[in-house]
């Protein structure tokens, strides 16, 4: 029985769900009804409503706005890099087809076709099997980077309904542009497709210079007509240089001077290897003008035959790689990518490390045979004889190995290897471009480092470091080191721009000095300002040893510098990296000037006096510029060097007089554009003529028209024997 009851109960449970289920499913079908029922109303009484919203919704007609990328000055405002508007010619096949068969009133294809043929050259036979393979196309470009020039009388032909043209159109874009070509390409940079920057400025501030594409879209409105929104393009923000283009003109004519003067001297070649040089501001980082003799035109980075690299016949015959690897080289900027040995430039930081610290002390004297024998080898001083008893500010003067091998013992390896590091050296710089290299940690010595016995400093090795051989340096990384030697003890991150602005000129960012640290103090830079000026400018000690800068000096002007030669590995005696760094005026320094040259084209590489030569060309032009005037009389040495410099003056200013008096009679030298113009008859001009009268011009006719120098005997070398 209970069996019985329970088999009911469950039937029953059963019958419940069921009905449930039939009710649910009834109303999801009249539910389902309902909703086709109103579907189907409102598209009987709004569907051309929605139709004209949904087809207002749908972009017909996508065009990119592209921005302009920012500009590049220099200090002064002067344009190094800028983006000019050319223009990219686009066909529209589908609207010139559109009424091409309906309707003969509206199709404009001969017109328009023959107009691209009239205003461009285009083949009309090409033209035509774009028409055909593209008859569904709204978007076919015609041709690329066209000037504004090139399309002025097509868009004044477009404008007159007349002429039928329709279905093209000139879409906006840019192309970067160098005004200068060669000049300060290392510091610029260039670009490539898509805006992307190659090295420099464009590539370490690409983002920067860089801004964001707008859009064009066409779309139908409600009543079904075409109507058009603009998102604009936001340009980039432009960049102030610290570059000065006076200077780095001056410094770029100096070195290409140079490299055209010793071309083949010794051997067949370039005057030198390499030949670079640095001018900054040492009380800011301002990196002025920074250059080498390798230079490129930023306006075809990629040309190796324009670039000087090779001939057409051999260019002819290169590998993409062969290419590429040449052009690589040539784009590097030496200044801050190329590591080398300093040699004697390193002296004057070996010394202010030594009187900060107190291991010696202005007036001390060092004896000076030829040699220190260190270890078991015997390392040489520059002048083998030896430069007797000296004080410590001929160490600098002489350049004397010697002294300084014994400066630098006193100092101790730990102490020598700390002031490396606060002046940087072994370290980057920070300076804001790409590429700068990190000199070798290995050759660098610190308490951290050890106790690894390949980073041990042993006495071997402070004694060749200590006068600037057996470790690697950058030219930046020198030049920011010295400033702070000689600018009152700080050190400044040297850097390349100064300032950013919006795409209105307005300032965004002020780059401001950085002070990363204060190596020495002011009383320390005032004594090795002191010695770097006797360097250039001191007499002859009792044992006849003379100073070894003389050779670099500007008459009247008060400066101060260092000179450096560098053995090259491996020590055959054979090559030499030679240098000299500098500043002016010698008590209050404004700039700091810094070259290099690499394997000189001579048969003795070893002198300074090849780095002196370019340094000096440029001081020459750079300091009158910089308003830095001659304070100083004209020393007894430099009498008739100076008298030569203003007899030659003379003779040709002379010559230029001799040639304005030879101009044909009733020729004038026009003052602002210096052209020799004919002036008008006055027998041939009708003196009543009104047309000669009043603000009517007159027609006229256009009428085109070293010595000897002191050398440094410092090989600074590692010459151990």
């Amino acid at each position: 029985m209970a069996v019985n009851r329970r088999r009911s109960n469950r039937r029953k449970a059963t019958l419940k769900v069921k009905k449930k289920l039939a009710l649910t499913f009834s109303v999801i079908v009249l539910a389902l009804a309902g909703i086709m029922l109103r579907l189907l109303h409102i598209n009987r009484v709004s569907g051309e409503q929605y139709t004209m919203k949904v087809l207002a919704q749908q972009d017909t007609n996508s065009i990119t706005l592209p921005y302009k990328r920012g500009d590049i000055y220099d200090r002064n405002g002067t344009v190094l890099a800028t983006s000019e508007k050319v223009y990219n010619l686009i066909l529209d096949p589908g609207v010139l087809w559109e009424y091409h068969k309906d309707d003969p009133l509206k199709d404009c294809v001969e017109p328009t076709l023959q107009a691209l043929v009239d205003y461009f050259g285009l083949d009309r036979s090409e033209l035509n099997r774009i028409m055909d393979e593209n008859a569904d196309s709204h978007y076919v470009v015609l041709e690329k980077k066209l000037t504004k020039d090139q399309v002025e009388e097509f868009e004044t032909a477009m404008a007159d309904s007349e002429n039928r043209i329709e279905g093209v159109w000139l879409e906006d874009d840019y192309i970067r542009r160098y005004p200068y070509d060669t000049l300060a390409c290392n510091v610029i940079g260039y670009t490539v497709s898509g805006n992307v920057g190659q090295y420099g400025i464009e590539q370490e501030y690409s983002e920067t210079l860089n801004g964001e594409n707008g859009r064009s879209y066409n779309y139908l409105n409600e009543d079904l007509e075409q109507e058009k929104s603009v998102r604009a393009a936001t340009d980039g923000s432009s960049v102030v240089s610290t570059i000065d283009i006076t200077l780095q003109q001056i410094v770029e004519n100096a070195i290409a001077e140079f490299q055209e003067k010793y071309t083949d001297a010794y051997r067949e070649g370039d005057g030198s290897k390499t030949a670079a040089a640095i001018m900054m501001d040492p009380n800011s980082g301002e990196i002025l003008a920074m250059a080498s003799n390798r230079t490129y035109d930023l306006n075809n980075p990629y040309d190796v035959v324009i670039n000087g690299l090779y001939s057409e016949e051999e260019a002819e015959s290169l590998s993409e790689d062969e290419r590429l690897n040449a052009l690589n080289e040539l784009w590097r900027n030496f200044c801050i990518s190329d590591t080398y040995e300093p040699g004697s430039t390193a002296k004057p930081i070996t010394v202010a490390a030594a009187l900060e610290t107190g291991a010696v002390h202005d007036g001390d004297t060092f004896l000076c045979d030829g040699n220190q024998t260190v270890g078991s080898h015997t390392i040489w001083c520059s002048k083998r004889v030896g430069h007797g008893v000296i004080d410590l500010q001929g160490s600098l003067m002489f350049s004397c190995n010697d002294a300084l091998m014994q400066i630098a013992a006193k100092l101790g390896d730990s102490q020598f290897s700390r002031y490396q590091n606060m002046f940087n050296l072994g370290l980057r710089t920070g300076i804001d471009l790409p590429g700068e290299a990190r000199t070798d940690s290995l050759l660098y010595y610190s308490e951290e480092n050890a106790p690894s016995e390949n980073l041990v400093m042993g006495a071997t090795d402070l004694a060749t470091n200590s006068f600037g051989q057996n470790y690697n340096v950058t030219m930046v990384q020198m030049a920011a080191a010295f400033s702070s030697c000689i600018n009152g003890g700080y050190y400044y991150q040297p850097h390349v721009v100064s300032k950013i602005l919006d795409s209105n000129g307005g300032t965004v960012k002020n780059v401001e000095p950085v002070v990363l640290r204060e190596p020495i103090s002011s009383k320390t830079s005032s004594l090795i300002r002191q010695y770097l000026y006797n360097t250039m400018y001191g007499t002859a000690d009792a044992n006849g040893n003379n100073a070894t800068g003389k050779a670099a000096r500007v008459a009247g002007y008060s400066m101060g510098g260092k000179t450096g030669t560098a053995e090259k590995i491996p020590r055959d005696k054979t090559n030499y990296l030679v240098s000299f760094i500098g500043f002016a005026p010698a008590d209050n320094p404004e700039v700091v000037l810094y070259v290099v040259v690499d394997e000189p084209n001579a048969e003795k590489q070893s002198s300074s006096s090849f780095a002196m030569e370019i340094w000096k060309n440029i001081m020459e032009e750079a300091l009158p510029y910089l308003n830095i005037y001659p304070t100083e009389e004209i020393p007894a040495d430099m009498a008739d060097e100076v008298q030569a410099a203003q007899e030659e003056e003379t003779e040709e200013t002379a010559e230029e007089e001799e040639e304005e008096d030879t101009l044909p009679e009733g020729t004038l030298i026009d003052p602002q554009t210096g052209e020799a113009v004919q002036m008008p008859d006055p027998e041939s001009v009708d003196q009543e003529d009104p047309s000669v009268l009043g603000d009517s011009p007159v027609n006229q006719n256009l009428v085109d028209v070293e010595p000897e120098i002191a050398t440094e005997e410092d090989p600074g070398a590692d010459p151990t024997e």
